[in-house]
């Protein structure tokens, strides 16, 4: 049994804190997908020392599928069928015939969810065609820039290490805007990584877990790839907010005890980003949760 002490000083009660201002004190609102309770601005900050993953552990985050979407977003790729052949469903309900349709994208295939994350990262701004294009030299490669500062000693305390998902030329474009839209990074002592992520809209039930591992892995990642050592995520949102047929599955999470997160390591050093993969990736310390809960997400 962990004290009540050790709860408090667990960094995931961060996260439960935030759960229970916005089931207590959160605004009743109604948005494009149903009701939310939700308030606006809040921050959290994880160690990654040692490897450390801080992977949610009072329910079970589907880490894999997780992690095969970074690699998605890495590849510059806005191809749901790349993540069907993973067995990943999170883009499914944006890639239909109908939800393409609903947001003016007639033009494109299904399954063709337009300039999102991937392609701003790489290829920001580069017109659109399909996502069978090869934009290679195309736009502005914002991840591959900043990757190139962090392996100078003498670029890499830059304050300028700054990546934009938000794109407000090709907003028309997205199957869905970003919700994570801009991150950060920073090099302290000259070795240690850290990583700050702004995200305009987080649902607090089902994409905030995701967005904490994601952008964790993703620090990890690029700490390894840059012969750095990852140290510190830092998560702002903005609109943190929980949808109404969330609430009873939250209230039963927030009292469940958070376990120890789990550590890793990056066996493997690519000379390309493009080439990292879940094989890279070996547990140092198990991942241990808390069973499953069920919730829907919201398309």
């Amino acid at each position: 049994m962990i004290s009540i002490f050790m709860y408090m000083d667990h960094p995931e009660s961060q996260y439960l804190n935030l759960i229970k201002d916005v089931l207590e004190n959160g605004s009743i609102e109604t948005g494009r997908n149903g009701i939310t309770k939700s308030i606006f601005g809040y921050s959290m900050r994880f160690s990654l020392k040692d490897g450390c993953v801080p992977l949610l552990t009072t329910k079970r985050v589907a880490w894999k599928t997780c992690f095969n979407e970074l690699i998605w977003f890495i590849n510059g790729c806005t191809d749901n069928q790349k993540l069907l052949d993973k067995n990943v469903h999170i883009w499914d309900a944006n890639s239909t015939r109908e939800f393409l349709d609903s947001r003016g994208l007639q033009k494109n295939e299904i399954n063709d969810l337009g300039p999102v994350y991937g392609h701003q990262w790489r290829h920001f701004n580069a017109e659109y065609d399909d996502c069978h294009t090869d934009y290679t030299g195309k736009g502005i490669d914002q991840l591959q820039n900043i990757i190139n500062s962090l392996k100078d000693p003498e670029q890499r305390t830059s304050r300028r290490l700054v990546l934009s998902a938000w794109n407000p030329c090709q907003i028309s474009e997205m199957a869905l805007p970003p919700c994570h839209v801009l991150m950060q990074f920073y090099v302290r002592e000259n070795k240690y990584l850290s990583c700050s992520l702004y995200q305009r809209s987080g649902d607090i039930g089902l994409g905030i877990p995701f967005n904490i591992a994601s952008y964790s892995f993703l620090t990890h990642i690029i700490a390894n790839h840059c012969g750095l050592i990852a140290d510190e995520f830092v998560h702002f949102i903005g609109n943190a907010h929980i949808y109404e047929d969330h609430y009873d599955s939250l209230k039963i999470q927030i009292e469940r005890e958070p376990l120890e997160f789990p550590c890793m390591k990056i066996i493997n050093t690519h000379n390309n980003i493009n080439d990292y993969s879940i094989d890279d990736i070996q547990w140092t310390k198990k991942y241990v949760h808390h069973e499953p809960i069920k919730m829907n997400l919201s398309a």
